[in-house]
């Protein structure tokens, strides 16, 4: 128990505020001092977006909106911060300034849980520029991973078609930090629950587990070990039946079970962890039907992904469950999104705003505060995407919903079941072409006239400003 309160503890304080807000880099605070020297304090709005999808991904799955907040709602910087900021050369005005710290912006945002697409805001920030500029680094890191990690498991999640699938990948994600976001972010996605017992007591997520190969190597017998394990845990055992030889494994496996029913127990399951899952899992499914054990369920893991579940389950493998770990939990395929956030908009000195536009090659932005709305086919499934203008109206279903004010939460926050079900509801409305495995069409995300003519507009301006050709 004192181990479990350590590591709490530890998750705890590497969390909390006095740590939070020197987690950025090191040029958001130079070009905050620079701000603050020139005296810039106007407000700018600034997006949160990925820019494109990566290979053999159509869309993804947002997470990542709660921490964000809670984030937003807590920066500040202790003396300690501060005497550190003064040894790397910062100004004991700017430092004053940071002293009193907070966040008092405006924040838009998509729900967690909601399907988006390349170029859509995620968030929308307004705020004065230094606060803005500030928040970058956290926000692109946290939202980056935990809405890498939904759309890897939510892929995962599909390509088992209802079978249960459980996420083992703590041992391989890098630290305690992305080990409960990655609890976190599969079980949005629709996993059933997480090795993680400290995430199971924070978030509240199912904890699932079996044994490891050398609890059975630890005694003289294989069987002895089954036994001691079911002694412990009558009624939930699963037993890992592959350390020696699987078809052995199986037949010890049937032993305990039957000596378990002779108490009034049944045996959970047995697990399989390596060798061909499917050829495997077949004959020992007959074994235990053979044996009146029907009701044993198998649980596989070993080096799976969405591909190899897919793979089994064309291959009719009688695999009840699975148990995914590296590759789900560090999106091993595609370890990072190509997540953005910038500058859209600054203030006049009239207070109006003038939309802001980067034209860097493949690396244009669209300028402007912004809208996405979304249209629905007759059943309710996605139809296509619009991104407008925020003071445009639109037909379809506005994405984008103020979730602070003056740096004030303005949204109740659902609860992580709650987030859950809207994953799964926004999951089953994405037609089915775009949830493929491979060779997924491109989902229709258009920008609006009035949008496609301030960039032209913009595109002007800003060549004739910086006396550069059109393009």
């Amino acid at each position: 128990m004192w181990f479990f309160t350590l590591i709490m503890n530890a998750f705890l304080g590497y969390l909390n505020e006095k740590n939070r807000s020197l987690f950025t880099d090191y040029y958001e605070l130079t070009m905050c001092a620079a701000y603050y020297d020139n005296q810039n304090f106007e407000p700018a709005t600034f997006d949160l977006f990925i820019r494109r999808l990566p290979q053999n991904r159509s869309y993804f799955l947002f997470a990542g909106l709660e921490e964000a907040l809670n984030y937003l709602q807590t920066i500040k910087f202790t003396g300690e911060q501060l005497a550190y900021l003064k040894k790397q050369g910062f100004r004991a005005d700017f430092l004053k300034y940071l002293k009193n710290f907070r966040f008092t912006g405006e924040v838009w945002a998509i729900p967690e849980g909601t399907i988006a697409f390349p170029n859509e805001p995620l968030l929308r920030i307004t705020a004065p520029i230094i606060e803005a500029q500030l928040i970058e680094t956290f926000l692109l890191n946290s939202i980056n991973l935990q809405t890498m990690i939904a759309t890897k498991a939510s892929r995962v999640v599909q390509a088992a078609q209802g079978k249960a699938i459980i996420e083992f990948g703590l041992r391989r994600e890098p630290g305690i930090d992305a080990g409960m976001k990655v609890a976190r972010s599969s079980y949005i996605a629709g996993c059933q629950g997480t090795s993680n017992v400290l995430a199971g007591m924070t978030y509240g997520i199912p904890v699932f587990g079996t044994m490891a190969h050398s609890f059975i190597m630890a005694y003289p017998k294989e069987i002895e070990a089954f036994r001691a394990f079911s002694k412990t845990f009558p009624d939930k055992s699963t037993l890992l039946i592959d350390t020696y030889d699987d078809t052995a494994g199986a037949e010890k496996a049937a032993v305990v079970a039957k000596e378990l029913a002779a108490e009034g127990f049944c045996l959970g399951g047995v697990r399989l962890d390596s060798g061909d899952l499917a050829e495997t899992s077949r004959k020992i499914r007959v074994m235990l039907d053979n044996q009146g054990l029907d009701y044993v369920k198998i649980f596989a893991s070993g080096d799976l992904d969405e591909y190899k579940v897919t793979e089994l389950l064309e291959k009719t493998a009688p695999i009840d469950s699975f148990g995914v770990g590296t590759k789900m939990g560090t999106s091993a395929d595609q370890p990072y999104l190509d997540v953005i956030y910038k500058l859209c908009e600054t203030q006049n000195a009239d207070k109006s705003f003038s939309p802001i536009m980067k034209l860097s090659k493949d690396k244009n932005t669209l300028p402007g505060r912004k809208q996405v709305y979304r249209f629905r086919n007759g059943d309710g499934s996605f139809k296509k995407d619009k991104i407008t203008l925020a003071d445009e109206s639109a037909d379809g279903e506005a994405m984008l919903v103020k979730v602070m004010d003056k740096g004030k939460l303005t949204y109740s926050l659902p609860s992580l079941n709650e987030i859950r079900s809207f994953a799964t509801k926004n999951l089953a409305q994405l037609p089915q072409k775009y949830k493929t495995l491979a060779n997924t069409p491109s989902y229709p995300v258009e920008l609006s006239v009035q949008l496609q003519n301030l960039m032209k507009m913009l595109k002007i301006e800003i060549a004739k400003k910086e006396s550069i050709e059109p393009v």
